[in-house]
């Protein structure tokens, strides 16, 4: 008999949301759903960012388009709704393992979390610089009241 594998230990992990839609092009006039690789509103898993460039980009897993489990590296602005999460998901505790990620604790991941929700609307204020479109259906304007 062959013995069973063994799963890997759940990670405390910093999840968010890809947003629904997000400003293109020039001055941000055009919108587009969700990023290139991610469908709006998938939930991916922040594992690496980059605080030399003060967290603008972030390495994350999730369900691309195609639904095959990604590792890729995003636009903080293009996530929302950061939060810590226990992640159990073996496709995703082996992809945060070929990473060399770091065990944290749930302290440390809902602190980073806060941060990068703090960051992340910031970049999408001054990402373009021009007012936004009438009508405009982006992830800012759909949640600051009018």
């Amino acid at each position: 008999m062959s013995a069973k594998p063994v799963a890997p230990e759940p990670l405390w992990l910093v999840a968010a949301n890809i947003v629904r839609w997000r400003r293109y092009g020039d001055g941000g006039q055009e919108l587009r759903p969700g990023t290139r690789t991610y469908r709006g509103g998938a939930k991916v898993y922040v594992v690496d960012t980059y605080p030399g460039m003060a967290h603008e980009q972030v390495t994350t897993i999730g369900r691309a388009r195609t639904g095959r489990w990604i590792t890729v590296d995003t636009g903080s602005r293009h996530l929302h709704t950061f939060r810590a999460k226990s992640v159990f998901a073996p496709a995703v505790l082996r992809r945060a393992e070929a990473l060399g990620v770091r065990p944290r604790s749930r302290e440390e991941a809902e602190e980073m979390a806060g941060l990068l929700e703090r960051l992340a609307a910031g970049y999408r204020e001054t990402h373009h610089g021009a007012p936004h479109p009438a009508g405009c259906l982006c992830h800012t304007c759909l949640v600051s009241p009018a």
